[in-house]
């Protein structure tokens, strides 16, 4: 996008430009970061903002825990849940029991696609309800007591 032109409408410009991306690639699940939409299309942080939320409006992309946009498929289902249910979840499908070693903070944020900050505040709340013990830098969090199904929902 040129600076020359009319600034008007520019950030639907940007959204339709996204729209057609996401269209192309069906292997796409996130938008592109803020920085690059600003870095691509030479827009503020205003404009790309803006463009986000009318996909977000349009009901093609919602964001995630860590500043980043999911994009949200017809039929394709998403797991909503606040992170701490889900990672509670993980001692349940992965057989985990008391005792053993639950998975780092830098696994969980590569498996669940969210930053290492968001996955600590989710583990300090875990921690906090008596599922894990241990934590804090270097050291090793393992399971406490296995949630029952009420628990988790």
């Amino acid at each position: 996008m040129s600076q020359q032109t009319n600034p008007r409408g520019t950030f639907l410009k940007v959204a339709d430009t996204l729209r057609t991306r996401i269209e192309a690639d069906l292997n796409m699940a996130e938008l592109p970061s803020l920085a690059e939409v600003m870095s691509d299309y030479k827009v503020s942080r205003g404009v790309a903002l803006r463009a986000f939320a009318v996909l977000k409006q349009e009901g093609v992309a919602e964001p995630m825990p860590g500043g980043r946009w999911r994009i949200v498929r017809a039929g394709a289902r998403a797991d909503r849940r606040p992170l701490e249910q889900r990672f509670a979840d993980i001692i349940t499908t992965d057989g985990l029991e008391v005792g053993q070693r639950f998975p780092s903070a830098s696994a969980l944020a590569e498996r669940f696609g969210v930053s290492r900050p968001t996955v600590t505040k989710a583990l300090e709340k875990l921690e906090t309800a008596g599922v894990l013990a241990g934590g804090g830098q270097g050291k090793v969090r393992t399971v406490r007591a296995v949630p029952t199904r009420e628990e988790r929902s």
